[in-house]
């Protein structure tokens, strides 16, 4: 397939797959071509398989059975997701309480919050307690359970059952894809059953997912998109997808660039 490609085109898909995903403008002003020559090459290359096109831009292929590599994921959308995290950091008050989940858009929020005084975070994620530990005005209590190698989220029985004890005022939750259904989809159990345990022991549910979440698939539901009662994403999702958003009453946040 990839020696049908023009340069244009190779030089494409090289970008998606070092970014993992890219936005359709943001691929015309690397590439110095039009919006419409780039959508034209998306068309020809998603149609060939080797890339994926969600609402507004392009990602690699991947199964929907098994996540993406931690450092993938930590690389893609990286600015997008610091974007996300600064509008949740702001609409986080002192002395508030969280759950943190699993997912590198989180640990963007945890990296925002160091500044936050008298928070009180319960996270299954080794990399938000880390982030969070070097400040002094912020309590953070770990979930015990089984380490997950590749990014060190706390899953199992025992987390699950830790979880459970609290209460609080925000549960903060990654996703790995949002179906057009509505629902909220991932790909490990184990995480599933945590995060569904955070959304039920929560007074409001934020989710964090950037625009590329949008239309993307896993094996498993976590939870119908009406259990969130804020999205914090860096794009508008779409008409279908807003349609979906007012009627299941969920407000969206579009952070700002």
């Amino acid at each position: 397939m990839t020696r049908a490609l023009n340069p244009r085109q190779l030089a494409l898909l090289q970008a998606v797959r070092e970014h993992g995903a890219l936005k359709t403008e943001a691929i015309a002003v690397q590439l110095g071509t039009t919006l419409q020559t780039v959508r034209r090459d998306i068309q020809r290359l998603s149609e060939a398989g080797a890339l994926e096109r969600f609402h507004g831009g392009v990602r690699v292929l991947d199964s929907i059975t098994r996540n993406t590599a931690y450092v993938e994921r930590q690389r893609t959308n990286a600015q997008a997701k610091q974007r996300i995290a600064r509008s949740v950091a702001a609409a986080i008050p002192p002395g508030a309480s969280l759950f943190m989940n699993i997912g590198t858009t989180v640990e963007a929020v945890a990296a925002e919050l160091i500044h936050h005084r008298d928070l009180r975070v319960v996270t299954n994620n080794l990399h938000v307690a880390k982030i969070l530990a070097v400040n002094p005005n912020c309590e953070v209590v770990v979930a015990g359970g089984a380490v997950r190698s590749e990014d060190l989220g706390v899953v199992g029985e025992a987390a699950l059952s830790f979880i459970r004890q609290f209460k609080v005022d925000f549960g903060l939750i990654g996703i790995s894809g949002i179906d057009a259904d509505g629902s909220l989809r991932d790909f490990d159990m184990r995480e599933v059953m945590v995060a569904r345990a955070i959304v039920a022991n929560s007074r409001q549910v934020c989710l964090v997912a950037d625009a590329s979440k949008f239309g993307r698939t896993a094996m498993i539901e976590m939870a119908p998109i009406h259990v969130v009662h804020t999205l914090y994403t860096d794009a508008r999702p779409g008409p279908e997808f807003e349609g979906l958003l007012h009627e299941q009453n969920v407000n969206c946040v579009i952070a700002p660039d």
